[in-house]
């Protein structure tokens, strides 16, 4: 019998043709329904119940065409077996038979098949019967993944929101211990995100230093909120209690599983290029770009805004601060980027 494929055959093409199997005891019908579609589908033939099982099992076609009457089972018991496998229940099956009463027509239907095929068999139909319900199939299964789709976007959406909120939520639980700087995590993470996107890196770097920042200074709640609202000049032992908050937020992040290394960059936050930063004295790239960007954006805000110990000293202060120590305690690249933007209208958010 000519191009007829065993079982397991492969298509090498750029899309791999939809898998037909052919079931029927009379191989002369086998080759009839081959001949008309050998070209368009790879197809697949079983002259018995049980070796039809055993090829659908191992290949899973997209459609089978079924002789109702054969010897050792019918096609309706067969298409009944097929249809308890769970990888097989949703094979369309047309039915292709002598028996040409209504009745007969109807139990098929019923049973579920696709369509019904009335011998002797005429190729031209079976070439439009079989490719009408594979475009249907494929339409459907096409329309089925986009639903699907759909739903991981959703819940991805969902769980995504429902980080930011927790994120957003942990930031002002630090932040009400120091009512003097509310918000300034959130404004400290505006800027590194401008700034990291001005640099080119990544939107999903960008997203990562964006939550590294907005969780900075979640260490402070390990702080006495006296030492953080004090309005003079803080002792040498409050400011060694109050520089632990970089260890203590890199403590609390440290479990949370991401790709960012949001716990390292708020560890590192108050590093400088000189190796004059804490806590470990790190110096130039062993600090993390997210840190470095941070530590640019965390003074430019602290400067520009009001302390309990000082007024608001603007924004020309925090741009003085940069680049005179630019190179020194920050980042080059970064510091220009800083300028860069504020020189074009950037203004941290009035909430």
């Amino acid at each position: 019998m000519k191009n007829i494929q065993p079982p397991g055959a492969k298509v090498s093409e750029d899309i791999e043709k939809q898998k037909i199997l052919i079931v029927d005891d009379a191989v002369s019908n086998i080759e009839i329904i081959n001949d008309a579609l050998h070209d368009s589908y790879t197809t697949y033939f079983a002259t018995n119940a049980k070796k039809a099982l055993e090829i659908a099992l191992a290949i899973k076609p997209d459609l089978i065409l079924l002789d109702v009457v054969m010897p050792d089972m019918n096609g309706y018991e067969l298409y009944s077996l097929l249809k308890k496998e769970p990888t097989l229940n949703d094979v369309s099956v047309i039915f292709v038979t002598a028996m040409s009463d209504g009745a007969d027509e109807t139990i098929g239907l019923e049973l579920g098949a696709a369509d019904y095929i009335t011998k002797p068999i005429n190729q031209n139909i079976v070439k439009l019967r079989t490719k009408n319900h594979l475009a249907l199939k494929r339409q459907m299964q096409l329309e089925k993944r986009l639903i699907q789709q759909n739903m991981v976007e959703l819940n991805l959406l969902k769980m995504k929101r429902l980080f930011y909120g927790t994120v957003e939520a942990l930031s002002t639980m630090a932040e009400t211990r120091d009512p003097y700087t509310a918000g300034h995590q959130r404004r400290v993470a505006e800027l590194t995100c401008e700034i990291a996107m001005a640099m080119m890196f990544s939107n999903n770097e960008a997203e990562g230093f964006y939550v590294a920042a907005i969780l900075h200074d979640i260490g402070k709640v390990n702080v006495p909120a006296e030492i953080l609202s004090k309005p003079g000049k803080i002792t040498e032992i409050e400011f060694n209690l109050l520089k632990t908050h970089s260890e203590v937020g890199y403590n609390i992040l440290k479990n949370i599983e991401s790709e960012w290394m949001i716990a390292d960059i708020v560890y590192q936050h108050h590093e400088k290029l000189d190796g004059s930063g804490y806590p470990r004295g790190l110096r130039g790239d062993d600090i993390l770009s997210g840190a470095r960007i941070i530590a640019v954006a965390d003074v430019v805000e602290a400067i520009s805004s009001h302390r309990p110990y000082r007024a608001a000293l603007g924004i020309d202060a925090a741009m003085s601060e940069i680049t005179s120590y630019r190179g020194i305690y920050y980042d080059e690249d970064v510091v220009d980027v800083c300028v860069e933007l504020f020189q074009k209208g950037f203004s941290f958010s009035k909430k």
